[in-house]
């Protein structure tokens, strides 16, 4: 099966922005999102996830991260619409 390409999955498109949450009370401190996105993430003094850039350009690469977080503590949507794109809305 695999995953579908960027331009199917909504929210990936050129030119869309995000908002970019991590529930800190799930965060584990894993690195998985530093890791996949080493731009798009930090971890605290706490090891504690946080975007750094909260509404960022749409981006494979914090797709990925968000993906990869054991824990699923990042939630990525559309800027404006609040249209869900991780995890998806089933």
């Amino acid at each position: 099966m695999g995953v579908p390409p960027a331009r199917a999955r909504p929210g990936v498109g050129a030119g869309d922005r995000w908002q970019v949450e991590v529930d800190r009370s799930l965060c584990i401190g894993s690195a998985q999102c530093v890791h996949h996105a080493p731009d798009g993430f930090r971890l605290d003094t706490a090891r504690q996830s946080h975007p750094v850039e909260p509404e960022p350009g749409a981006s494979e690469k914090v797709l990925a991260a968000a993906e990869s977080c054991p824990v699923e503590a990042i939630m990525i949507s559309l800027l404006g619409s609040g249209e869900a794109v991780f995890p998806p809305e089933e």
